[in-house]
């Protein structure tokens, strides 16, 4: 289930490391995309509640979800990357785990664990000192 958050999303830049000679410390290519999930409009509570215990280490204090991109070296490229990441993130999120499904043990090993049972019984019973009244 794909969902579009784009138009939801606050961006914030900065100067981000790496790449860029000497644009690197004059131009604030990195971007920041925050999304405030409790007051989307695009998805439903539901959703909302899941989002939020599936993505809790990603979600701030005040409810945003935080995600931040410098690889490339525009602010354009970051920003596209942003949106892109987080709505992959949240299509994720939305998406139930399956519960497992408890295997049943096999009535053969079950019954040779039994037999093993009656078996170590035998040898231990066979290990007791003898009585007056046993024979």
């Amino acid at each position: 289930m794909e969902i579009d958050i784009s138009t939801e999303i606050i961006f914030q830049t900065a100067r981000s490391g790496g790449k860029g000679g000497q644009n690197v410390n004059k131009v604030e290519t990195m971007v920041e995309g925050r999304w405030l999930v409790d007051a989307s409009s695009l998805i439903t509570d539901q959703q909302k509640e899941l989002i939020k215990q599936n993505l809790s280490n990603r979600i701030t204090a005040d409810g945003f979800l935080l995600i931040k991109s410098q690889s490339e070296r525009t602010q354009l490229g970051n920003k596209e990357s942003v949106i892109n990441k987080m709505n992959e993130v949240v299509s994720k999120a939305l998406i139930p785990k399956k519960k497992r499904i408890a295997s049943k043990m096999p009535r053969a090993i079950k019954e040779k664990i039994l037999q093993d049972k009656k078996q170590k019984s035998s040898v231990k019973e066979g290990r007791k000192k003898l009585r007056k009244g046993d024979y």
